[in-house]
């Protein structure tokens, strides 16, 4: 028998990737996690972030998210309005 659970209130901390690759990558690069950005001087294009899972490429428009853990990973932004509310 299956049992029903609610997810747990977490706050992370995210950047919208809109026009501003070179804060997103030393948003990304303060984090002593391992993780490291690259962009190709357009801060209006996308950027790599490799952790030690693997390189992901961010796109204008995606949302980056810090986890509680200090990992990062990628949302497209129709995910990110519905999963999560601005809490300051």
């Amino acid at each position: 028998m299956s049992t029903q659970y609610r997810k747990t209130p977490v706050v992370i901390e995210a950047m919208l990737l809109n026009g501003n690759a070179h804060e997103v990558m030393t948003w990304v690069q303060q984090i002593p996690r391992g993780a490291s950005a690259t962009y190709d001087l357009d801060d209006n294009g996308p950027i790599y972030i490799t952790t030690v899972e693997g390189t992901m490429k961010a796109e204008p428009g995606d949302y980056i998210i810090r986890g509680v853990q200090g990992e990062f990973y990628l949302c497209k932004p129709d995910i990110f309005e519905k999963t999560y509310e601005q809490v300051g």
